[in-house]
């Protein structure tokens, strides 16, 4: 593709997972909305209300006025007190007050980006707190179809409405988390120089890859087929996603094998950016 229509294949994947938020959330009754998530203390609320703060500040809306408590115990770095920040503000808002916002926010965002003049590599900012930097605008548009995708699927096992699973942003969420995997393997799990391990994923999305670290302990990934590996992770898409996105147990992963490495591996699979 080119550049534009990366552009446009982001922009395009990002529109389809906020849009079905919207229709999830919509019809929820009150009670609903407080309904724990496995995204770390966060409720239904709680996502929607972070979806809302990023998309809101991309449009160059102010950041609320709030005093955060000091007592969360999910809220452990800088970042993380950035996000909470607003997430926090509207935890005392009606299910349409927070409806009503995700409706006009989406609308906002679709009628930017369709009028936007950003060229796909040009510097933009990215929002993330105190470590914000630039970076290309493409990327942007990448990083936010993923992060939308991903709290979608968060809010589908909540309220038990699965779907989307193979949609064009669960394609552009694999690709991202692929990015991370060898990082995963050689720095986060220390796999020692000479590795090779083998992720085989099966489901809605299918791919096999294997991860090499090579003798200075740097990691890759590539497609070739390894016919002896010291590990081979075999799991579904849906279980890839929840571990590699720092949500659940390496339940349902079937293990070939170096066990003892298998093991650091799926305790520090999560690489979510």
């Amino acid at each position: 593709m080119t550049d534009n229509q990366t552009v446009q294949a982001y922009t395009e994947a990002w529109t389809q997972s906020i849009e079905a938020i919207s229709e999830l959330v919509t019809p929820l009754p009150e009670g609903s909305w407080n309904r724990a998530t496995e995204c770390p203390g966060w409720s239904v609320r709680d996502i929607v209300s972070h979806v809302i703060a990023v998309e809101s500040e991309l449009l160059g809306d102010p950041r609320p006025i709030h005093s955060l408590p000091r007592d969360l115990r999910h809220v452990t770095t800088e970042a993380a007190r950035y996000l909470e920040l607003p997430v926090d503000k509207r935890r005392c808002h009606t299910a349409l007050e927070m409806t009503s916002e995700l409706e006009y926010t989406i609308i906002r965002r679709c009628r930017a980006l369709r009028n936007a003049k950003q060229m796909p590599n040009e510097p933009v900012r990215r929002p993330a707190g105190p470590q914000s930097r630039d970076i290309p605008y493409h990327q942007l548009l990448r990083l936010r179809a993923f992060d939308v995708w991903v709290h979608e699927q968060d809010l589908r096992r909540a309220l038990g409405v699965p779907g989307n699973l193979d949609s064009p942003a669960a394609l552009v969420a694999r690709d991202v988390l692929l990015e991370g995997l060898p990082k995963a393997v050689a720095h986060q799990a220390g796999a020692p120089a000479g590795t090779a391990l083998v992720v085989d994923v099966t489901g809605p999305v299918e791919f096999l890859r294997t991860v090499r670290v090579d003798s200075a302990g740097r990691g890759s990934v590539d497609e070739s087929i390894s016919l002896a590996p010291d590990v081979q992770l075999t799991l579904d898409w849906e279980t890839y996603v929840r571990l590699a996105c720092g949500r659940g147990r390496p339940d349902g992963v079937t293990v070939e094998g170096d066990r003892e490495l298998a093991d650091r591996v799926l305790a520090n699979f999560s690489v979510t950016p």
